[in-house]
């Protein structure tokens, strides 16, 4: 009962908060205007995502969310949206594994809507059609990360042997 007890308050222990969301960097071009408004086609979109985490204090975390959207027809740049949407999050009485998941998927979830306003209002004030930004599985590029990881680790640890016997 003890026992059960000591891990309750373990849990209780363990905080989360949100200390500041902001704005770290936008850019938005429309490197080839007026003329490309009037260029027929079909333009294509592509999505780069990355994510920084940087700790800043004990228990303080900065994370930040680049998305950066560019727009092409054929090989003109119709628009290039690029937001870097960034969080202050304060994060104790989390074990290490637990800490990289909270920074890993829970801080880019709190981040994500910020940024698809960000976005979506940058292409329309450009004057270009709405651009809503899908929804991101946040948890699955996090799995991804830690597989790609472990490939690596296992990858360095089968490689260094042969590299010696060379």
């Amino acid at each position: 009962m003890a026992e059960q007890n000591n891990g309750a308050a373990a849990e209780q222990q363990a905080q989360f908060t949100i200390q500041k969301i902001y704005v770290k960097d936008v850019s938005f071009e429309v490197p080839n205007s007026p003329q490309i408004f009037n260029e027929p086609g079909q333009p294509q979109l592509e999505l780069n995502l990355n994510q920084r985490v940087a700790r800043v204090a004990d228990g303080l975390f900065e994370v930040v969310l680049a998305v950066t959207v560019t727009c092409k027809l054929a090989e003109k740049t119709v628009y290039l949206a690029e937001v870097h949407q960034a969080g202050l999050f304060g994060l104790g009485g989390f074990d290490d594994r637990t800490l990289d998941m909270m920074l890993g998927t829970y801080c880019p979830n709190v981040l994500f809507p910020y940024v698809r306003q960000t976005v979506g209002e940058l292409v329309a004030n450009g004057g270009f059609p709405p651009f809503y930004l899908q929804p991101i599985n946040f948890e699955a590029l996090y799995a991804e990360g830690l597989r790609r990881r472990a490939e690596q680790a296992q990858g360095g640890a089968i490689q260094a042997p042969e590299a010696g016997n060379a």
